[in-house]
């Protein structure tokens, strides 16, 4: 928080008096604040917030840049509501993209977004250790929807078919997956084709319109075992909010740009319910 503090007041040139003036407190207290010897209140968060839309800061590179720190191409990302508490686990929800495991990735913008409305959330920065383990490599397109469909239950009207058995296959004996990620920006359309509303083709080509990183996705307690934390950043209010504010312009930039591919494929291709019952 300190940092983000500071950029901003560089940004308008303003000395800790003046900044101070302008938020309602005093010299004393920014400089508490610059120095990391204390945070902004909620209230005084909201103020800071305030500031810089009425000035058109950019606050969310600001953020951006106080959140990840040193940028790594070799990091991934993990966010967490309250905290990992004791070792790393493969314990997510069962119902993910690839199943229970504990998921990190490659753009810290995603799990940041999935984060952002708790109210003590913890951000990561990891390395994980790939070279002893097994690793499934599922590239972007119809493989990838359909094992994520089996992995969210859409597929549980065929249970025992040969499709779902193929797909109940796919992962096991693998220590990692590795994936495109099925995001917030991607729900709708993922949705829309999980129930029967728009084919693969449709599907495909709007994954491939929008970049949204590759996930990692520790399957067991061996690679779990091969993970570091690099850093823990516990986000503040203030940062939560411009994260919350990001998260809703991409989903709409997001619908807008899938909307015309969906239109233009929507007779190509194959929907789902026919894909699961070998039509």
């Amino acid at each position: 928080m300190k940092e983000i503090i500071k950029h901003i007041r560089s940004q308008v040139a303003m000395n800790q008096e003046q900044f101070a003036a302008a938020l309602g407190t005093t010299a004393i207290t920014i400089n508490r604040w610059e120095n990391g010897k204390s945070l902004p209140t909620k209230m005084a968060q909201a103020s800071i917030l305030r500031f810089c839309e009425e000035r058109g800061i950019d606050l969310f590179g600001i953020v951006m840049e106080s959140i990840i720190g040193q940028n790594d191409e070799h990091l991934l990302y993990h966010g967490s509501k309250t905290g990992i508490v004791g070792t790393i686990a493969p314990i997510s929800r069962s119902m993910c993209d690839f199943g229970k495991g504990f998921y990190m990735g490659t753009n810290p913008l995603q799990p940041l977004t999935l984060i952002c409305d708790e109210s003590k959330p913890v951000f990561y920065s990891l390395q994980f250790d790939m070279s002893n383990l097994k690793v499934l490599h599922v590239d972007v397109g119809i493989e990838w929807a359909m094992l994520i469909a089996f992995n969210r239950g859409y597929m549980d009207e065929v249970k025992g078919s040969a499709i779902y058995n193929r797909y109940a296959a796919m992962a096991k004996g693998y220590d990692v997956i590795c994936g495109y990620i099925a995001n917030d920006r991607m729900y709708r359309v993922m949705k829309d084709f999980f129930e029967k509303n728009i084919t693969d083709t449709a599907l495909i080509h709007s994954l491939h319109a929008l970049d949204l990183g590759t996930q990692y996705v520790a399957m067991n307690e061996k690679a779990c075992a091969n993970i570091k934390v690099v850093r823990e950043y516990k986000l503040q209010p203030l940062e939560l909010e411009t994260l919350k504010r990001k998260s809703i312009r991409r989903r709409e930039e997001s619908i807008a740009l899938t909307e015309g591919i969906l239109l233009q494929y929507r007779r190509e291709g194959k929907y789902f319910d026919e894909i699961i019952r070998g039509e």
